[in-house]
């Protein structure tokens, strides 16, 4: 079982979910008979805060083996203070972790308007947290996104349909190798000592 625990980016804000990088992430595995089921747990508009909050209950209702925590966005838009926003992200992968899973975190970006210590900060922070807690980080390519015609909705801060393939993409190789290490970890265990 692969969680998702994201905000708007994950929760196909602006398109009929089914549209959504998770979506089409469950049907690649499921294409490639690959031993996942895909629970999106997102909601738009959601913060590490309100993450941090619900992850308990979805951990003991799917025990998932890997949760993708997909949060922060929101918090920089509202100008969190960066110790909290790594404390809360850092809360969740310890949830994970006590619950037997594997967190991987997704690195977030927000506009050059907040400035750039607060931006140096909080854009730093995704990477700082994933090395100290020896996570997989995860990363959309989002300024590539933004940056490319016709793949951003017109709220210039969500990705279009059209851009959900790419945002897949790119997070495809690593995530993928975490899933196949994971698999041969299980086969392993199912195995037993031999």
């Amino acid at each position: 079982m692969l969680l998702v625990l994201g905000d708007s980016l994950s929760a196909a804000y602006g398109m009929p979910r089914s549209q959504g990088w998770v979506s089409l992430l469950e049907r690649r595995l499921e294409e490639s008979r690959r031993p996942w089921r895909v629970v999106n747990a997102s909601i738009t508009g959601d913060t590490t805060g309100g993450g941090l909050k619900r992850l308990p209950q979805l951990l003991e209702l799917y025990q998932p083996q890997c949760v993708i925590i997909e949060l922060g966005g929101n918090d920089g838009l509202q100008g969190k203070p960066l110790e909290v926003i790594r404390s809360n992200l850092g809360a969740m992968i310890g949830a994970v972790r006590a619950a037997g899973g594997h967190a991987a975190l997704v690195a977030m970006q927000i506009p050059p308007n907040y400035g750039a210590h607060y931006i140096g900060g909080f854009e730093r922070l995704f990477g700082e947290l994933a090395e100290a807690e020896g996570v997989l980080l995860l990363n959309f390519n989002l300024e590539a996104i933004a940056a490319a015609e016709g793949l951003m909705q017109q709220d210039g801060i969500h990705p279009a349909p059209e851009a959900q393939e790419r945002m897949l993409d790119a997070l495809w190789p690593a995530l993928n190798a975490e899933l196949l290490s994971l698999e041969r970890s299980a086969a392993g265990a199912s195995e037993g000592p031999g």
